[in-house]
Order: C-alpha cells, then structure tokens, then sequence
C-alpha cells in the first residue's frame, strides 16, 4: 500500500506559501500523492488551482482530487481544466468526483441538489467524450483515471459502472473491510473484470494539541452533519500508534492507497507524520 498526504487546501487561513512547503517537502519524503478536497461555501483553496500550482513546484508525485464536487461543475470546463493539468504536469493526474451532500454548494453555484447524482452520471461522460474527441483543450494520451467517491450504495454503484475505482472518506460507521466488500460485489454485478483503483482517506492530528486541532478544524468543517461529524472527528488518528495500526487495517483489507489530511497547515504536522511512518517501508513505495 502507498501513502499519500492531502495539502491543508481545506484548513482556513493556509496561505499560499504553506501548500507550497506541503507539496515540495511531500515529494521529497516519499509520499506518492498529493491529494485536495473540496468545498464552495467555505473558505478553502480551490483545488484544480491548487493542484495546478503544486503541479509547478514538484516532478513526480501524484495529483488527486480526493474528491472534487463535480455536480457543481460544468462539464466542458472542468474537461478542459483536467486535461490541461494532466497535460501540465506529465500525466500526474488522477480525477477523483463525488455528488455532494451540502446544499448550501449547489445553491450557491446554480446546479440542481436533488438531481446531482445524474448531473454527475453525465458530466463523467461529458468529461471523457471531451477528452477523447479533442475539441475543447488538449487530447490526453492517457486520460486521467477517474475515481468515485462516498459510502451511498448509489455513490457505490456508480463507481462500479462508470468510474476506473473508489475513494473511501472518514467517517462511515462501517469498517473499512465491509465498505470494501460491497464495492467488489457491485463491480462484479457490474460485469468488471478488471481491478479497481481503491483509495481510502483519513484525518490526522500529531503532537500534544492534536486533539485540539482536530476539533478546531474538523469541527467548523462539518459543522450542521451531527453524528456523522462527530464520527469523523473521532476517527482522527492522534498518536504514531494510532497511524501504523490504521495503515495496517487498511493494507490488510486490501487499500491500494491511504491518503492522510491534515488538520493543521503547520508544515510540523508534516515532520511528525513521517517520523511517525518512519521504518513502515510505506513512504517512497510505487514511486518512478
């Protein structure tokens, strides 16, 4: 299994200089992807941008949206803007979509709530048209990979159909493993026959105020989603112990990719994430 690290895109008050450290330093200590979220009505980085100015100051590591909101998207400008960083960076990236669950996004950029499961069914084939037909912005050789996220049982259908694999937030009452089960079973009644791409994400908090900072942050992020934010503050991995016996849950269950935010932009966080996985023999795997 890879480890990836999410930039601190999402942690309000990052500056520009800080997702800059966090990218340069993530490649130079062996983590094999940079991943973003997403949110409109927050004050976040957006991610494309984001990716895109990382893309700038680093070579080899992997760019992810882990996930993007794409039923909030325009298709043809969001199929542009993908093949242009995939094209920028070298093929570096990886289009990780997911429908949504705040209204307040859907709102607030003219798109239908109720309807973006479909919006999403159709701008995945808008998006992957557009790419192969070449009309609007570049051809990519090879296409970006596009991942679905969320734990729904239509977000995972929706993977086994149309996407190239599954990302798996924090915050599912169910272990990982049984999340895992389900989407092979929905790939296989799919008709797949290939392997999907499965990548999980979780939160982390190093240090003597992790628990501090994770509420903080993690807190005003979900804040109005009761349990279900709760749930994901209480999964944040908070000591070293926590971290390796969670990477190994998730490489048991058979996680191709953990991908581990941070809810701190001090790039220390950082420093104690790879201290931490230090001797694991995660960090530098699968990269060229």
């Amino acid at each position: 299994m890879r480890i990836g690290v999410g930039l601190p895109a999402m942690v309000p008050g990052t500056r520009g200089a800080d997702l800059l450290g966090w990218a340069v330093t993530a490649e130079a200590r062996g983590f094999s992807t940079l991943g973003v979220l997403d949110r409109i009505v927050y004050p976040n980085h957006e991610p494309l941008t984001t990716l895109a100015v990382a893309a700038g100051a680093t070579r080899r590591i992997r760019l992810s949206t882990t996930v993007l909101l794409g039923a909030t998207r325009n298709p043809a400008v969001l199929a542009k803007q993908a093949a242009t960083l995939h094209e920028l960076s070298g093929g570096r990236l990886e289009l990780g979509l997911a429908a949504g669950g705040r209204r307040d996004d859907f709102d607030v950029t003219g798109t239908s709530f109720t309807r973006r499961g479909r919006n999403l069914d159709e701008l995945i084939t808008t998006v992957r048209r557009t790419w192969r037909d070449g009309e609007i912005g570049p051809t990519p050789a090879t296409p970006p990979p596009v991942l679905l996220g969320g734990h729904s049982e239509a977000a995972v259908r929706r993977a086994a159909a149309i996407a190239d694999g599954w990302i798996s937030g924090s915050g599912s009452a169910e272990p990982y493993a049984d999340r895992l089960t389900r989407l092979r079973k929905a790939w296989a009644d799919a008709g797949r026959t290939d392997e999907p791409r499965l990548v999980a994400l979780a939160y982390f908090a190093l240090g003597p105020d992790g628990s501090t900072l994770a509420r903080a942050y993690l807190g005003g992020c979900y804040r109005g989603m009761g349990r279900y934010a709760e749930r994901v503050i209480g999964e944040t991995l908070l000591t070293r112990e926590a971290l390796a016996r969670t990477a190994a849950e998730y490489a048991d269950a058979g996680c191709q990719e953990l991908v581990l935010f941070p809810c701190s932009a001090e790039l220390r966080q950082l420093d104690l994430l790879t201290e931490a996985l230090s001797g694991t023999g995660l960090l530098g795997a699968g990269l060229s």
